[in-house]
């Protein structure tokens, strides 16, 4: 197979052009090259996707493209010059409009409107969901024959996000120490490895198939996901289960960013964002590792990288969080 990769060198559209040539097919890279090379063996055309596409891209002939393309222009220039090949775009879960419902899947859950414009998402982080259903549009629309892949959230090594790599940092850092957790234990979530969701959008590529799917793994309780992390990782944790109204309180913030606690979102707002129905992707051959693995590979993935991404809490907010909890 002829593969297109729009990217090639951070995260997940460098594991799908590792993950293609390693099945031995002939892989092209596009883009600027400004966050690193491409896999050695793939074919580098830079490419700045703010202008029109190169004739060196454009001019050959493709069988699969695969897209994270997240600004509308982007994708509607590059379905125009490639329309004929069988795209793989990677869209998000955050094009759906309720975050509340859980075990949705596609059909079931309603969208944002289509934003048509691009954004800078550093001014309009919200406008991420509404582009990626407007480039959805396009593709679909556009091209020959497309599978829409909708993931949740994506971890692993290379996650330049560090949502996730917070807790195998944490726990491997804390060994047997008291470890704040956030909300309740029962509270479902879901991630999924990005060489699983790489290998499946290869897959996908490979078989031509079509329609829309959620990228997402196997839902789970927290309590559940965070112990297979302290396993993955050989810590033992003493687990502190801190309520959402306290964390509210001492302005702790969820998700990611500076004083956060990764994967904890308020509820029921978000009870459905990461619990969406997995069973569609797994009936179309998504296979997912266990979360102990994929923490001991991102841990090590860490301990390699220096320069590695970890969002949230640190050691002295934790501590003193803990401590105003106990006094309490």
């Amino acid at each position: 197979m002829r593969l297109l990769v729009f990217g090639g060198t951070v995260f997940l559209s460098r594991a799908v052009a590792e993950e293609a040539l390693a099945r031995g097919h002939e892989v092209t890279c596009a883009c600027r090259g400004a966050s690193g090379s491409p896999p050695a063996s793939a074919r580098h055309v830079r490419v700045d996707r703010s202008g029109p596409l190169p004739p060196e891209l454009t001019a050959a002939p493709y069988d699969a493209v695969v897209d994270v393309g997240r600004q509308p222009s982007w994708v509607r220039r590059a379905v125009e010059a490639l329309p004929d090949a069988h795209w793989v775009f990677v869209s998000s879960i955050s094009t759906y409009a309720d975050d509340e419902t859980p075990g949705g899947r596609p059909g079931t859950l309603p969208l944002h409107p289509a934003r048509d414009e691009d954004a800078d998402l550093s001014v309009e982080p919200q406008a991420y969901g509404p582009m990626k259903v407007a480039c959805e549009s396009t593709v679909t629309g556009g091209t020959a024959s497309s599978v829409v892949v909708r993931p949740g959230l994506v971890v692993g090594p290379g996650d330049p996000t560090g949502r996730f790599s917070y807790w195998p940092s944490r726990l491997a850092s804390a060994g047997g120490a008291e470890i704040l957790a956030p909300g309740s234990p029962a509270d479902a979530v879901q991630v999924i490895d990005v060489r699983d969701l790489a290998a499946w959008l290869v897959t996908l590529a490979e078989s031509r198939a079509t329609g829309v799917l959620d990228g997402v793994g196997p839902v789970q309780p927290l309590g559940d996901l965070l112990q297979a992390v302290a396993a993955g990782v050989a810590a033992d944790p003493t687990w502190t289960w801190v309520p959402q109204d306290f964390l509210e309180e001492q302005r702790v913030g969820p998700w990611a960013g500076p004083r956060s606690v990764p994967l904890w979102l308020p509820r029921p707002a978000y009870d459905g964002m990461l619990a969406h129905d997995p069973e569609p992707a797994r009936a179309a051959g998504l296979v997912c590792r266990p979360v102990a693995e994929t923490a001991a590979d991102t841990l090590a993935w860490l301990r390699d990288d220096a320069g590695a991404a970890v969002t949230g809490l640190t050691d002295d907010e934790e501590s003193e969080l803990l401590a105003t909890w106990h006094a309490r």
